[in-house]
């Protein structure tokens, strides 16, 4: 089984800090290698990966400011679908560009959908369901006007994640920062419940974050920017809780079960895919209410965090994603 591996351009793959779609992408591919999978990966020319690498984009746009996104993205796209008769199937984890080709192309395509962000991408997605096969992230992001091969959540790698049995008294925000992401609501929440707030992640809003975070920092309330490698581990690992106060519907959540993984329960609006990620009362809380975010943060001290990975070793493993996609895989070819 030949698979061409389609990656974004955003950030490198796998990325430096930012960049969830690349990290799955990433995470996915080395999953199939070590099973024997022959893939090829179309990423930028900088990614790093145990599969043949190609492609034609240099750097990724968000790193490299001479990368105009959608000139690259397509000049990415056409060296991907000009062999594409090499491969037995096309994995797109780049959203609905790629769907251009698909009806050029014998192929078979599988589209990963990173979180349907709107009505307004319908047009590039409902068309070409006779022809792509779509997979969603979770059961709550599955629109109702497009038909599925499957649901696939997330994996990542346990080994990668170190326990952390006990955690600290501080809580942690981790993600972008953007209105989106809740962290003007996890600062009110540590407030109120007087603990000390860790804070990690892009700028992704910078006017959000010069009215709504940085007026907030103090000896209590700490950002530290975005953070990678064993520094990223031990912030998810050393927290008392994970606050994610989402302000949307998110169609996944790798910090979530990033966090279990390490032991840390997590508090989390519910909203989108967190019913399918948290358990309730076991893995952490889920809420509806500031006050109950804040009554959850009491509580938290009471969850195992040994359940906590538990869960993410027996549902969120990379080895059962890339199981599923393999068994996906094979029943478009026969």
């Amino acid at each position: 089984m030949k698979i061409a591996m389609l990656a974004p351009i955003a950030w490198r793959t796998p990325p430096r800090h930012y960049g969830p779609w690349e990290l799955v992408t990433h995470l996915l591919t080395e999953a199939l290698v070590a099973r024997g999978v022959d893939v090829t990966l179309f990423a930028t020319l900088d990614s790093i990966t145990a599969a043949t690498l190609d492609g034609v984009v240099p750097a990724s746009y968000s790193e490299d400011p001479s990368i105009d996104a959608k000139v690259w993205e397509y000049r990415h796209l056409s060296h991907l679908f000009a062999q594409s008769a090499r491969f037995d199937l096309i994995h797109n984890q780049a959203d609905f560009p790629a769907h251009a080709f698909a009806a050029v192309v014998d192929t078979p395509m599988v589209t990963t959908i990173h979180g349907f962000s709107s009505d307004r991408i319908l047009p590039m997605y409902a068309p070409f369901q006779d022809r792509v096969h779509y997979v969603a992230i979770s059961e709550a992001d599955r629109h109702p006007d497009l038909r599925y091969a499957a649901t696939i959540h997330h994996g990542i790698p346990m080994a990668d994640f170190h326990f952390d049995p006990h955690g600290s008294d501080a809580l942690l925000f981790f993600g972008r920062l953007h209105p989106d992401k809740g962290a003007a609501e996890a600062i009110a929440a540590a407030r109120a419940s007087g603990r000390a707030l860790d804070m990690y992640g892009i700028v992704q809003d910078q006017g959000y974050h010069d009215r709504a975070v940085a007026p907030e920092l103090d000896d209590a309330i700490r950002y530290h920017g975005a953070v990678g490698g064993a520094a990223r581990i031990a912030a998810l690992g050393g927290a008392r809780a994970l606050l994610h106060l989402i302000n949307f519907d998110e169609p996944f959540g790798l910090s979530v079960i990033e966090a279990l993984a390490c032991g840390t329960p997590v508090i989390a609006t519910r909203r989108g895919s967190m019913p399918e990620l948290i358990d309730h009362g076991v893995t952490g809380f889920l809420v509806d209410t500031p006050a109950e975010a804040v009554a959850a943060i009491a509580r938290v001290a009471d969850l195992d965090r040994a359940a906590c990975r538990r869960a993410v070793a027996e549902r969120f493993s990379v080895e059962r994603m890339a199981d599923a996609y393999i068994a996906l895989y094979r029943q478009i070819l026969g």
